[in-house]
């Protein structure tokens, strides 16, 4: 019966890893037992996590820095080609069927003329547009509020389902872990008993 130890403890180091992970997600609804309540970690705290994540991503996401990124010279100067082939298309094509007055005293060098000014005008007016856009934006978002109400709508069924799919390598690992850990601890207490 003394060789067994080994086995058991084993056993147990497995289960209580095993048991440890199961606690993490269930039971979703808490089980009043008497004396406490017996709910898992993440369905417990899903509120508090998903609060304390909401703060963390929010102190990542400044709006500075996307204004800084998206009025970027450079980056306005990437889309002149769409702006002068979209204005192009609309003083070739679109006024003159709206106003074919005009097409008569509109002509090749009058059209590039329109378009260089308006497109220089653009240039001007697209920083002032993205920055007006990003503050309203930022009046209208608070990533943090944003965050947390994703996190804390997620299924505790679904997070675990996530967890496993991407670490049910590692979990596996944890448990034989627990398990060798376990076995260790037997052959010491085994070694004690025997020696004694």
């Amino acid at each position: 019966m003394l060789y067994l130890i080994p086995l058991l403890t084993a056993f147990t180091g497995w289960f209580v890893n095993r048991a440890a992970l199961w606690l993490l997600f269930h039971p979703v609804k808490p089980i009043n037992l008497g004396f406490f309540t017996l709910q898992g970690a993440f369905p417990k705290r899903q509120p508090q996590i998903a609060e304390a994540i909401g703060k963390a991503v929010a102190q990542f996401i400044s709006f500075d820095d996307i204004r800084t990124k998206l009025t970027d010279p450079e980056k306005i100067s990437a889309l002149k080609p769409v702006v002068e082939e979209h204005l192009d298309h609309f003083l070739r094509n679109k006024l003159p069927q709206a106003m074919p007055m005009i097409s008569m005293f509109i002509g090749d060098s009058t059209i590039t003329q329109i378009k260089t000014t308006l497109a220089a005008e653009l240039d001007l007016l697209f920083p002032k547009l993205i920055g007006q856009f990003l503050d309203k934006a930022q009046a209208d978002l608070n990533p943090a509020a944003l965050v947390t109400s994703k996190i804390a709508g997620i299924a505790s069924e679904k997070v675990e389902a996530g967890l496993r799919e991407k670490m049910g390598g590692a979990l596996a690992v944890m448990s034989l872990l627990g398990a060798g850990i376990g076995l260790i601890i037997g052959f010491i207490q085994l070694w004690i008993v025997l020696i004694a």
